[in-house]
């Protein structure tokens, strides 16, 4: 039975199984062109230190793509979370702090940040589903709305030398040897799945996003369930944003800027239909895998600039998205040999 299931989980997904074929490849190559460099300890922990943060924000992308929409201020909202988080620790934790007093600074930063990630994302739901704006242009602007406020709150300065309590309690290792941001990353996976697989609540954001006015006709709350699936999105983001801001022990206004593009294609990777309606988390979570892999992979290559990641990633997204459209027009592949 348990062997059947398996089966099922791999086999009865195209997509997924292509995304395994994937990153079979990728291992493949990297083993034979930089064996070395890749498969050492220190690379296997830099590159799970590196994929939660993005990875959390590139599920709220999900699930607002899944319900018809997108989500382009989940970096703008990450960072207006992590700058009044940083301003809290430092306003609250003087060098003199005992563990207690530091202790509650850090929960009331957590706390404050989420708070944020919330309403920002209502802001976003309700632009969306009460004013009818389009989310690309809603999200657009809102992003520059939240980039803009943490331009003022920092003068466009990076928050450095934030208390070393946060940082700690960043860089806790679980048992020893999981790093916490990956333990963090896994408690949102399950949270996602839960949420989009075994409550009502997800099955309307896919119906949603399938059929907008057949859910409406149907009687469902419409507006209000896609207001929900933004201020998921926007926790989310809040989340991925306290993760970067323990990995990085600052906070900027302009902090992930790439991890936008790389959100998107993620999400697109990892099976999600732009329209909405369709898309399984277990892909998504493959693609944040193989990013990941792409990204360790490029960087030993010291003659390949970082800047050129930002191709990499267009080009990618545009070519997943061109052989998505083939694909749905049911053209056979040999006339596109």
């Amino acid at each position: 039975m348990k062997l059947k299931r398996i089966k099922s989980f791999v086999l009865d997904d195209k997509n997924f199984l292509g995304l395994l074929g994937m990153m079979l490849v990728l291992l493949i190559v990297i083993s034979i062109i930089r064996p070395a460099k890749f498969y050492t300890s220190n690379n296997l922990v830099s590159m799970l230190s590196q994929f939660p943060q993005y990875g959390i924000m590139s599920l709220g992308v999900m699930i607002a793509m899944i319900a018809g929409g997108i989500d382009l201020s989940v970096v703008g909202l990450a960072n207006l979370a992590t700058i009044s988080a940083a301003l809290i620790l430092q306003a609250m934790i003087p060098e003199s702090a005992s563990s207690l007093q530091a202790a509650g600074a850090i929960i009331l930063a957590i706390a404050a940040a989420l708070l944020i990630g919330l309403v920002g994302g209502m802001m976003n739901g309700l632009l969306v589903s009460m004013l009818n704006v389009p989310a690309i242009l809603a999200t657009l602007g809102t992003f520059q709305a939240y980039t803009g406020i943490c331009l003022v709150l920092t003068g466009g300065n990076i928050i450095s030398r934030l208390p070393s309590q946060f940082g700690d309690a960043m860089g806790v290792k679980v048992l020893g040897v999981i790093p916490l941001p990956i333990v963090i990353f896994a408690v949102c996976v399950l949270a996602m799945w839960i949420l989009l697989s075994k409550s009502a609540f997800g099955k309307k954001v896919y119906m949603i996003g399938t059929n907008r006015r057949a859910a409406t006709y149907s009687g469902l709350n419409v507006k209000g369930v896609i207001t929900a699936a933004y201020m998921v999105s926007g926790v989310l983001a809040a989340i991925g944003g306290l993760v970067m801001m323990g990995r990085m022990n600052s906070a900027k206004a302009d902090y992930g800027s790439s991890y936008t593009m790389q959100c998107i294609l993620i999400v697109v990777l990892g099976g999600v239909d732009p329209a909405g309606g369709s898309g399984k988390l277990k892909g998504v979570v493959t693609a944040i895998l193989i990013l990941q892999v792409i990204s360790s992979g490029l960087n030993m290559f010291s003659q390949i600039n970082n800047f050129y990641k930002q191709l990499v990633w267009g080009v990618v997204l545009l070519s997943v998205m061109v052989i998505k459209y083939l694909a749905a027009t049911g053209r056979p592949s040999r006339q596109i040999r």
